[in-house]
């Protein structure tokens, strides 16, 4: 796995339009973990993946309106790792003749970790709370889940505070495992942030 590039981290960090761009400089293939979600969530069963056989089961109040946020996060499929194996499968599918960069935030650094021969091939940005919710505004995808619940209020404050657990999560097993990350505060501007991961993973620090 010593040609695929790592970029993980939160919801609203930009690590897909990074990810997009460093694919042009580099001539890299991308694997968009969320993009094969859907493909994963129909490799799974019950035994491999017991909290997205849960997580399917409940409507969308339950899911996103009746629990608290520290629930759905400690319950969350992708969260817990669920279905880590079929990106790993993919990647090793895809050609290895030219870097593979894989983002998401499904790339969870204790599971990461131990395929890195170099840890400079990882990174994960982690956007503030502030910043998340001005990505997803600037998305217009706010509202997407919260609009199919009952209280879409509730379920959007949930949903917030259950994505800045996971980044404090993510922040804590980076630091324990010795691992790179980036805030991602708006203090940096996209090409700033670029050249900064560009920098971390491919040892460049000139123009991309």
């Amino acid at each position: 796995m010593s040609h695929v590039y790592w970029i993980g981290g939160g919801s609203g960090a930009a690590k897909s339009t990074i990810a997009r761009r460093l694919i042009e400089t580099h001539e890299a293939i991308l694997f968009d973990t969320d993009v094969a979600m859907r493909d994963h969530a129909d490799r799974c069963n019950p035994v491999r993946c017991p909290c997205l056989t849960e997580f399917m089961t409940m409507n969308m109040d339950e899911r996103w309106v009746r629990r608290t946020p520290k629930s759905m996060l400690d319950s969350f499929h992708w969260f817990e790792g669920e279905g880590f194996e079929f990106i790993i499968e993919d990647l090793l599918a895809l050609p290895q003749n030219k870097p593979i960069i894989a983002e998401g935030f499904r790339l969870l650094p204790r599971l990461v970790a131990p395929l890195l021969e170099d840890r400079t091939r990882a990174t994960w940005l982690l956007p503030t709370s502030d910043f998340r919710r001005i990505a997803f505004d600037a998305r217009a995808s706010t509202w997407d889940i919260p609009s199919r619940t009952s209280d879409p209020e509730k379920a959007l404050a949930n949903l917030l505070s259950r994505d800045a657990l996971f980044t404090e999560r993510l922040q804590a097993d980076i630091k324990s495992l010795r691992l790179h990350s980036i805030i991602v505060d708006g203090s940096l501007s996209e090409d700033q942030l670029l050249k900064v991961v560009n920098a971390h993973l491919f040892g460049e620090v000139g123009p991309v």
